[in-house]
């Protein structure tokens, strides 16, 4: 009984800590809800109670920055075509551009659930800086975190998920869309080099990103079996990127 109790006061006293926390912190709210949510039931089972509080606060936190800061230039951003560097770097101090990669690898540390709320209410503010943070977190950040090396992760994953640099994803290409088995862009070994040649098209972030994940075609009698992914840095002499206004 005294062991169950000790546990019900502190998780009383992680949602009592949670709920006091200021407004003025908002711009760190879900790194630190999820943070303090983790220290004070790290000796103990996860209280849903807690966990439904860090989500109601990350949804808080994402509704009122839509309000004060999306909502208002969303609609020149569709207007004007232009790239919301300024929204992009607050979802960055927020902490969603790595919502489910671990605090160590530069991201937030927050469960499925918490990237789902955090992109509908940034969604709903606007679509357009709901897939930029969909495609950093999801296509880039994600693949990384899952099967790149820890030499890998340390330089293509850390400052990403931390949203000090943005990723892209390159599949899709101007003849056959999204059919990942057609993809005539081609990696070839050379030396200790692989040398990529192709062109992809709508890709999501392309334009601003640092590093692009490409999938291209290594083996092309494996047909779908001979695709492979490459981590490019996106500022290199030899890729160019064109911007097309339709």
């Amino acid at each position: 009984l005294g062991e169950l109790h000790r546990r019900g006061q502190l998780r009383s006293l992680a949602l009592m800590k949670l709920a006091q926390l200021p407004r003025r912190t908002a711009s760190r709210l879900p790194r630190a809800a999820a943070s303090l949510a983790r220290r004070a039931l790290s000796t103990q089972p996860a209280s849903d109670d807690v966990e439904e509080s860090v989500h109601d606060m990350l949804r808080q936190t994402c509704r009122d920055f839509v309000e004060a800061q999306v909502k208002p230039v969303a609609g020149e951003l569709d207007q004007t075509h232009r790239y919301p560097a300024e929204l992009v770097a607050q979802m960055a101090d927020l902490g969603l551009m790595g919502v489910m990669v671990p605090e160590e690898q530069g991201g937030t540390g927050m469960d499925c659930l918490a990237y789902a709320i955090a992109m509908e209410e940034i969604s709903a503010g606007c679509a357009s800086c709901g897939v930029i943070m969909s495609v950093n977190n999801s296509l880039y950040c994600d693949p990384v975190m899952r099967y790149g090396t820890a030499d890998q992760q340390e330089k293509w994953l850390k400052p990403y998920a931390s949203g000090q640099k943005l990723g892209c994803f390159g599949l899709s290409e101007p003849g056959n869309g999204s059919d990942a088995a057609a993809a005539s862009t081609t990696a070839t070994l050379d030396g200790d080099e692989w040398v990529l040649e192709g062109t992809k098209a709508w890709i999501t972030n392309a334009h601003d990103a640092d590093a692009a994940i490409v999938i291209a075609t290594t083996d092309k009698s494996l047909k779908h079996k001979g695709l492979s992914a490459f981590l490019v840095e996106a500022r290199r002499p030899a890729l160019v990127r064109v911007v097309t206004r339709q």
